[in-house]
């Protein structure tokens, strides 16, 4: 490999969960890839089509010239619209097609991170005609993919993985949005803390601290008066990061204690995938 070794994690968490999803998919009969996922309007062939669009535009591939239709509920947005594309293009292919077109782009996109010798600040293509950093579209494609590795063992019913390299990414990423989740979004009062408390195969124990400012912070230290403390497990903690899954249909799996009012618009707030 000659991956940067900042880049290393990222490359290696996206092998781990695209060979996952390779294995998942390949023996499915037809009507098994139009299941429904978690991932709101995505069967398990749109998600399989998304992993294979993103991962082609990482290889700088042209984007499709498609036509959406008009009627697909869950398109809102410009970056809906965005994502779609790559999606609606697919949506009747066969399955063959379908493994044998993510077989191809694994290929590719394994030679490519084999001989990828930019520097992690190298700016490259990101969604919607912007740029990002190498760095940071390795990261979000190594969180992207196991969230939807994820969303794949839900619709067919093949648990695993929750402690692989990719889910260690998307604990990093998600945890990086909740100083805006809590100080911004919820509201949370100027010099208070909230404690985030996780089981599960991923357990950690994360405080937001809210300044004098309130700006938020997040770290690894105990807080001794929390205002809030919220508990729950891993698989919960990204189904509701990640908008799979709604607060009210996973109380039994939460355990709040302080101010509830407080609790409530966090976990109104919690979703921070667009």
């Amino acid at each position: 490999m000659t991956v940067h070794p900042s880049l290393q994690n990222y490359a290696d968490a996206w092998t781990h969960s695209i060979e996952a999803i390779a294995e998942l998919v390949q023996p499915l009969v037809e009507g098994e890839w139009n299941r429904r996922t978690p991932c709101p309007g995505w069967s398990v062939r749109d998600i399989v089509s998304h992993v294979i669009g993103l991962d082609c535009e990482m290889l700088g591939d042209p984007r499709p010239i498609h036509s959406l239709p008009r009627d697909l509920y869950h398109v809102r947005d410009e970056h809906t619209r965005y994502m779609e594309m790559q999606v609606d293009v697919r949506r009747h292919h066969t399955a063959p097609e379908m493994t044998a077109e993510l077989e191809y782009t694994v290929i590719r996109r394994n030679r490519q991170l084999r001989n990828e010798t930019r520097a992690p600040d190298t700016m490259v293509r990101a969604p919607l005609g912007a740029e990002q950093t190498l760095e940071t579209a390795m990261r979000m494609r190594a969180f992207d993919i196991w969230v939807h590795e994820q969303d794949l063992r839900s619709a067919l019913n093949r648990p695993g993985n929750l402690d692989s390299p990719g889910a260690l990414v998307a604990r990093d990423v998600l945890l990086a949005a909740l100083p805006k989740v809590v100080a911004k979004d919820a509201g949370a009062p100027p010099s208070s803390a909230v404690v985030i408390d996780v089981n599960g195969p991923l357990e950690f124990l994360r405080t937001v601290r809210v300044n004098a400012e309130g700006r938020g912070s997040v770290d690894g230290s105990p807080s001794l008066g929390p205002v809030v403390t919220l508990a729950t497990d891993w698989e919960t903690y990204f189904r509701l990061a990640c908008g799979r899954v709604r607060p009210a249909a996973v109380e039994d799996r939460l355990k709040v204690d302080g101010d509830q009012e407080l609790a409530e618009a966090i976990l109104r707030n919690f979703a921070v995938t667009p």
